[in-house]
């Protein structure tokens, strides 16, 4: 497939950019009821690609052709991969499978060759500002179909990854040790939901290097991840003031973080993934001046990391 017209770019800095791809809730593009105005995927796609980003996750239900071959088209007519996809999955509840529906969405994963499924483990409930808390009967659950889902995405030769995630049943330090020590699953790191729920997302990274298969980068106002960690805000609260900032310009070590993971032999992806909240129409370059300020600050980091070391 032939990639996106960009400046001529080194050998170096163009095998980072095709490691980095974009996720469509950095344009406002969500599953959530109500989220907020919701762009076309025309124009995500070809923002996408204007800023020189090769793969994209893949949005949620409706904002890509549910049709497989129709999917790889509209991603092949802006020279797009496919990476993957956030999917939201309920995992925790008595006589509910989830594996007929995971077994769909493989479907479109074997048209589009998309890599990485992006494991949610949501609540049950819309939105992300309440959760229950998981009883010993559910942690099985959740556990065992995490296990169930990853072998079943295996056979079709994708990697299943779970996303620890706010308002999910994985939030917390303590409930991402439990999936790290009661599963084999590997983590998406999301380098922001981690640092919300109270892990240190660098901290992780030099623990468990291996664990990780899939990155989701996220900057942080951390003043503002304080409040809805103390529940003086809630979670879309926080999106709408502000909380999550252009890579670089926010409390996240995203540095420090790729240099562990390019030392350690990391070969996934690093998904660009800001969420935002619009509220209409937006004037002037709207979301995409955020997503290329993002997009610079990793070609950069990826440039250091691979550069030849002295001596």
């Amino acid at each position: 497939m032939t990639g996106p017209t960009v400046h001529p770019a080194s050998p170096t800095t163009t095998a980072a950019r095709h490691r980095i791809a974009g996720a469509p809730i950095s344009w406002g593009v969500c599953e959530v009821p109500n989220w907020g105005f919701q762009l076309t995927p025309e124009r995500v796609l070809a923002e996408m690609q204007d800023v020189g980003i090769s793969a994209t996750e893949l949005g949620p239900d409706g904002f890509l052709p549910a049709d497989p071959q129709q999917m790889a088209e509209v991603l092949e007519r802006h020279h797009l991969t496919a990476v993957g996809g956030f999917t939201p999955v309920l995992m925790h509840q008595a006589g509910l499978d989830p594996l007929p529906e995971i077994g769909r969405i493989l479907t479109a994963y074997d048209a589009t060759h998309a890599e990485v499924l992006v494991l949610s483990a949501v609540s049950g409930l819309d939105g992300y500002d309440t959760r229950p808390i998981l009883d010993e009967a559910g942690w099985t659950r959740l556990l065992d179909n995490l296990d169930r889902i990853a072998h079943l995405a295996s056979e079709h030769g994708v990697r299943a990854v779970l996303h620890p995630h706010v308002g999910t049943m994985v939030e917390s330090g303590p409930e991402v040790q439990r999936v790290l020590e009661g599963s084999s699953i590997a983590l998406c790191l999301d380098t922001g939901h981690l640092l919300i729920g109270g892990t240190d997302p660098a901290e992780l990274t030099r623990q468990s290097p291996d664990r990780i298969a899939h990155t989701h980068l996220k900057d942080v106002d951390s003043t503002i991840a304080d409040k809805v960690r103390a529940g003086r805000l809630t979670y879309t609260e926080g999106v709408v003031q502000g909380m999550y900032r252009p890579l670089g310009t926010g409390d996240v070590d995203v540095a420090a973080i790729v240099n562990t993971l390019q030392g350690n032999g990391y070969t996934g992806w690093y998904t660009l993934e800001q969420d935002t909240i619009l509220t209409e129409e937006p004037r002037g370059e709207g979301p995409v001046h955020n997503v290329r300020i993002s997009a610079d600050h990793v070609r950069g980091l990826l440039a250091i990391s691979s550069a030849p070391k002295p001596g």
